[in-house]
């Protein structure tokens, strides 16, 4: 269970994290569709796990890759918004959100 301190701290990551993507890393993921679906913060603020959601599909590892290989860019970025808010930024993990591709492939067996 999440205390208030948490959630908080995940909407603003969560903000803050799909502005950076949108903005700083907009030539690299170009053509592909990225969305910051949640973001789960520990007890103590230290690590953050975002999932993403990245549309097309077969798309989706290549572009985790490419955000992974940006992290301490994204984090930097990340500090220098939320400085003012915590002592430190936590660290940040990338995970795939496949449950819009789940939801569509559950669609699809049922129509046929």
């Amino acid at each position: 269970m999440e205390n208030t301190r948490q959630q908080k701290i995940a909407k603003q990551i969560q903000r803050d994290i799909a502005e950076i993507l949108q903005r700083d890393l907009a030539a690299a993921l170009r053509g592909v569709l990225v969305t910051v679906t949640t973001v789960r913060v520990s007890v103590d603020l230290s690590y953050a796990k975002i999932y993403i959601s990245v549309f097309p599909f077969d798309k989706a590892q290549a572009t985790l890759s490419l955000i992974e290989q940006n992290a301490k860019l994204i984090r930097g970025a990340l500090g220098n918004r939320m400085r003012n808010q915590v002592k430190s930024i936590p660290e940040l993990q990338f995970f795939i959100d496949d449950s819009l591709e789940y939801i569509e492939n559950i669609d699809s067996l049922l129509k046929k």
